[in-house]
């Protein structure tokens, strides 16, 4: 991964790096790997993600069809 620094603006290119990073998930696996998880534990845990993709994924189906209306886009400030 790289982010290319412009003019000499390194906070602007750490910002970049930083959302880079919050994408590509690896905030949340060094979370989840600062302690031990329980094998039990994990598939619990995978399970329950597991669940909520499915139920977006039916959600943003159904608002494809028609039958819920369609989610409000999120303003950015």
């Amino acid at each position: 991964m790289q982010v290319l620094v412009r003019d000499n603006n390194v906070e602007q290119a750490l910002r970049a790096l930083k959302r880079k990073l919050q994408r590509e998930g690896v905030f949340r696996e060094m979370r989840s790997r600062q302690a031990y998880e329980k094998p039990s534990e994990r598939r619990a845990r995978e399970k329950q993600e597991a669940v909520r993709r499915a139920r977006k994924a039916a959600r943003k189906q159904a608002q494809r069809e028609g039958l819920l209306p369609q989610a409000k886009p999120k303003a950015r400030g």
